[in-house]
């Protein structure tokens, strides 16, 4: 365990939590036509052949494509978490011993985000998609923005700030939970 500040709850019992239920993305292949006129306003003026730019054109549209699948694929885990996150809460409500440690009028307390540190302590496998960065994407979007709003702006911006300081602003948190206090399974349902 890392030396971060944990909650402390009473008694030496390992808690059940409900399991954590993954789904896949629903579209696993984005429409390509949609993605065709951004990748050839992409493309700088050339004067390469006609082939050639159509290639260009064919490359650019694929990599967005599939900067579209992996956007879907954080998003899906963020999606996934959060609802974990909700049936994780009723859970504390229900136990007497859990009740008090989400409430703000009790020292430290722990944050909706000390269930995604608890995701991390535990080593969840992941699949490279990045905790922080897919609850962020959920907490942005309540749902994934379409493929026809994929520009390269759009994915600057997504990239660079917006998923990131969508967690950092909700995951401020004095405490977190121990993770060897907790059980829980990861259930794949796509």
């Amino acid at each position: 365990m890392s030396d971060q500040r944990y909650v402390e709850i009473p008694g030496s019992k390992t808690h059940e939590l409900p399991p954590l239920l993954l789904h896949g993305a629903t579209d696993s292949s984005p429409d390509l036509t949609s993605v065709m006129l951004e990748a050839e306003d992409m493309l700088a003026a050339s004067d390469a052949g006609m082939e050639i730019i159509e290639q260009r054109k064919m490359d650019l549209a694929l990599q967005l494509a599939e900067q579209y699948k992996g956007l879907l694929s954080h998003w899906n885990w963020g999606d996934s978490v959060v609802e974990w996150i909700r049936q994780c809460e009723i859970t504390f409500e229900n136990e007497g011993v859990l009740r008090k440690l989400l409430h703000p009028d009790v020292w430290p307390h722990a944050s909706r985000a000390s269930f995604v540190e608890l995701l991390r302590e535990k080593a969840v496998p992941t699949g490279g998609v990045a905790l922080d960065r897919a609850v962020g994407l959920r907490l942005t979007f309540r749902q994934p923005p379409p493929i026809d709003c994929f520009s390269s702006e759009f994915l600057f911006y997504l990239n660079a700030t917006v998923a990131g300081t969508a967690y950092h602003t909700w995951s401020q948190s004095p405490a977190l939970f121990p993770p060897d206090r907790f059980h829980f399974d990861v259930l794949d349902v796509s």
